[in-house]
């Protein structure tokens, strides 16, 4: 079996090329793939060649781990019917490829184990499932604190805010300093730094990967203090040791989704708790992968990038809004 997949031959290389797949097993489902998303954190990472060594990474790469789509293969293992409608983070499938994330292709095969039942009244919004359980995760993991400060309006940042007030706590602040992405709160205050005199703060969560100002966000807690690394971060993490003391600052790294931040998450979506809607602000057919990532990556207007694969998709021109949920 072979699939249409984007691939990165090396940093900057981008392509749609067709991949040999690996055949399924009695474990495995044959996705067939309508959306995907791009992810402007990690997957920025491998395309600009700046990632650090990780563990199955290589060139070339199929990036991607925020995918849904619909079952069209079914192993007699999987418990899972032609028809259904998932969510797929990633898959390594590919003969050619190294497939450390594997999302963005036409056609994947995974074990059943990794995928998570949605509903296809979800459409695009779907594949954002990821990011909003990894929001979750932050938030909802051992001896947390809920955010009063939250730095970044990006798409991580508004699920943390939602999530923040969706869990029935006070409505945080939101710092950013992009003008074109100070709109879009619901429910919460979006502050540049410069206007926000608050020095008083009990859990700050970084959403911008931005850990050089971290001595600036110690300045802002209360003593005792958390200071939550919600983003993914290359570079050594460094502060000033004597305000920290002082404050005696608490520092949490949030790490990636576990399977039950996914069902929690997904209850809340179905539920209505959890809104998605206002996430994605592009939408490019597949075909036009190389100019979606370039976007994705440089246009601060871009939040969330999603590729179409769907075969109606190739009628569609250049990028596209999300119609209002």
């Amino acid at each position: 079996m072979k699939t249409q997949a984007v691939l990165l031959n090396a940093p900057r290389e981008l392509s749609l090329e067709e991949l040999r797949v690996t055949p399924p097993g009695p474990g495995d489902l044959v996705v067939e793939i309508a959306h995907s998303g791009i992810s402007t954190g990690t997957e920025k990472l491998f395309y600009t060649g700046e990632m650090p060594p990780f563990p199955g990474m290589g060139y070339p790469l199929v990036p991607g781990y925020e995918a849904a789509g619909e079952v069209v293969e079914a192993g007699p293992d999987t418990g899972y019917r032609v028809g259904e409608r998932v969510f797929v983070p990633g898959a390594n499938c590919y003969e050619e490829a190294f497939g450390l994330f594997g999302g963005s292709a036409r056609r994947v095969v995974t074990p059943a184990d990794r995928v998570t039942r949605i509903d296809a009244a979800l459409g695009p919004q779907g594949a954002l499932l990821a990011l909003a359980a990894t929001a979750r995760h932050a938030i909802a993991g051992r001896n947390t604190t809920i955010p009063d400060l939250i730095i970044g309006h990006g798409v991580l940042g508004r699920l943390l805010a939602r999530l923040t007030i969706a869990a029935g706590a006070p409505a945080p602040t939101v710092w950013e300093i992009d003008p074109a992405r100070m709109e879009g709160a619901k429910g919460y205050e979006v502050v540049t730094p410069d206007d926000d005199p608050r020095r008083d703060y009990h859990a700050i969560y970084d959403a911008s990967g931005r850990a050089d100002l971290l001595n600036d966000w110690v300045g802002r807690i209360v003593k005792g203090g958390e200071i939550v690394l919600a983003g993914f971060y290359t570079q050594p993490i460094q502060f000033a040791f004597p305000p920290a003391f002082m404050k005696e600052a608490r520092l949490r790294v949030a790490a990636e989704w576990h399977a039950d931040d996914m069902v929690a998450t997904r209850a809340l979506v179905e539920s209505g708790a959890l809104s998605l809607s206002g996430l994605i602000t592009h939408t490019s057919d597949a075909s036009d992968a190389s100019q979606a990532y370039e976007t994705a990556f440089s246009d601060p207007a871009c939040l969330k990038m999603i590729l179409d694969w769907t075969p109606s998709s190739s009628d569609a021109v250049g990028p596209q809004k999300e119609t209002a949920a």
